[in-house]
């Protein structure tokens, strides 16, 4: 890379990559390596540079100049790893607004609404203390294009029972007008082309992490409810950090203990538990890595043991009603044969007077 001298003013090639950078939004290190050489390479051609040159730290200090002249305009270039692998992504974010502002600017109203409806389903629906998969599936997408008529107890301090039974949560701020499944597909559509939002192969939409980046004040301002001062109440937090990492976690590995706040991204477990037990930090619990944060919640194996006890449940409650029923079945067998019984004795008295 070329001298730090040279990069410490914001110059020329500041300005052809922020100018690429715009083009794209989100860039991983691999991604913007090519671009900046090819750009530190045209600012001095005698002395190209090669995208092998490019290191984090001469990154990492190359954007802070460039950060110095996007604050004033409420933009920072950040960065986080990828919650699935070590992949190291870039992001140009708007530091104040929130996500419904930002929308604003190239979608009505009402899927403004839409999309409140689906983070809020995310975040309080289907993030349960027994279940935190803070994803919707295409199906849980589409039900939400309807404006639901009242306000759900599970949205605020209702039963888990609610997400049990696929119930769609409404919120404050979330109503809209309702939109047509056709437009909710498109929207969703756009919302993965523009990279708020990312499908997994499974079909269940997430927020990506451009969006976690870019959002994670909003989303703890929305979704995580501290006890107003001077009343009683525990503070609700549905927005947790990773134990590692201080990164927001909606695909990671949460404590066995339920009450137990910790949760730790997948990629941050090898690397914490590589030098001490597998024991919670926290509560000093078993980490088992079984019980999932993510659609592995409504998937993987802590998914399969729920419902696995509810079919246990399902099927003593079947077990349960069928001998019910076959004991009534025989006590009113054995009521008729009584009464056959008496009848006959009657006829007999008869037949002998």
């Amino acid at each position: 890379m070329a001298d730090a001298e040279e990069q410490d003013v914001y110059n020329n090639s500041h300005r052809a990559f922020l100018q690429a950078f715009l083009a794209r939004s989100v860039l991983t290190l691999e991604e913007i390596k090519p671009i900046l050489a090819a750009v530190l390479s045209a600012q001095d051609r005698r002395r190209p540079t090669l995208p092998n040159d490019i290191t984090e730290p001469d990154l990492s200090a190359f954007l802070a100049i460039i950060n110095t002249r996007l604050a004033p305009l409420d933009f920072e270039i950040r960065s986080t790893h990828s919650q699935h692998d070590r992949t190291r992504i870039y992001a140009l974010v708007n530091t104040t607004s929130d996500a419904l502002t930002q929308l604003a600017t190239t979608h009505s109203p009402d899927e403004i609404a839409y999309v409140k409806r689906l983070l809020d389903a995310m975040f309080e629906t289907y993030n349960t203390r027994k279940r935190e998969v803070l994803a919707v599936t295409s199906m849980q997408a589409r039900q939400l294009a309807k404006a639901p008529s009242s306000i759900s107890r599970l949205s605020r301090g209702g039963g888990e029972n609610d997400e049990e039974e696929g119930d769609i949560a409404q919120t404050q701020g979330s109503a809209g007008q309702g939109i047509t499944i056709a437009a909710a597909e498109k929207v969703i559509d756009a919302m993965v082309e523009e990279g708020w939002f990312e499908k997994s192969r499974a079909a269940y939409y997430s927020l990506s992490a451009r969006a976690l980046m870019e959002l994670r004040g909003w989303l703890r301002d929305t979704y995580n409810e501290m006890p107003v001062e001077g009343e009683e109440g525990e503070a609700v937090i549905r927005i947790r950090d990773c134990e590692a990492c201080m990164e927001i976690v909606t695909v990671g590995q949460r404590c066995s203990n339920p009450s137990c706040p910790c949760r730790l991204h997948n990629i941050c477990t090898q690397r914490f538990f590589a030098a001490q037990p597998r024991h919670c930090p926290r509560c000093k619990a078993e980490w088992t890595g079984t019980d999932f944060v993510g659609e592995k919640a409504a998937t993987g194996s802590n998914a399969a043991r729920s419902g696995a006890a509810r079919s246990s449940a399902a099927r003593s409650s079947t077990a349960r009603s069928s001998t019910i029923s076959s004991q009534r079945t025989m006590m009113r067998t054995n009521g008729d044969v009584e009464s056959d019984e008496e009848q006959g004795g009657e006829e007999e008295e008869e037949e002998e007077e």
